[in-house]
């Protein structure tokens, strides 16, 4: 019993392949934007994966109704994506409708691309410009590099909804596949 406990706890510390090796990536990043680059990259790639992957017969799949179906999550991202780099930015929100209302899979796809595409920018401003102060939402306020930092934490967030609805269609989500 001992043993398997010990290896349970192991295996579930281990992180994957994959994980491990774009970890391995980060080390030696300066600090400031460039640092946090890296996992928006990396959070990015599994989301769009991930949007790419499900089939879309799954896009309306919610595990219980007071959850967001996978087409919503994934709307969810590509608006807030737009909404935390825009501040970032200092620009008007470009985006003007609310991907959440979109069922379309390959709707779905293009505004998470189309989104992300519009964050690249956002992630490689000057560190001065980075800690320069941002309001989003309600009157949060901080750094335009806490704003990037708010924004990956929120990307891997709804990242790990998107594992649990892989796993719960019995698929492999991204981070998980190995590889790049």
């Amino acid at each position: 019993m001992r043993l398997h406990t010990l290896m349970v706890v192991a295996l579930a510390c281990a992180p994957s392949a994959g994980l491990a090796q774009e970890m391995s990536m980060m080390r030696g990043q300066a600090g400031g934007v460039a640092s946090v680059r890296p996992l928006y990259d990396m959070a990015k790639g599994w989301l769009i994966r991930s949007a790419e992957q499900m089939p879309e017969a799954n896009y309306p799949f919610q595990p219980t109704p007071e959850v967001r179906t996978f087409g919503q999550l994934i709307g969810h991202v590509a608006n807030a994506n737009y909404l935390f780099c825009s501040a970032v930015k200092g620009e008007k929100n470009p985006s003007t409708g609310d991907f959440e209302k979109t069922t379309a899979k390959a709707a779905l796809v293009q505004a998470i691309k189309d989104a992300f595409a519009y964050c690249d920018a956002a992630y490689q401003i000057a560190d001065m410009k980075a800690m320069e102060e941002v309001t989003l939402f309600e009157g949060m306020k901080g750094s335009r590099l806490w704003a990037l930092m708010f924004n990956v934490a929120h990307n891997t967030e709804h990242y790990g909804n998107v594992v649990t609805y892989f796993r719960l269609k019995g698929m492999v989500p991204p981070s998980s596949q190995g590889g790049m």
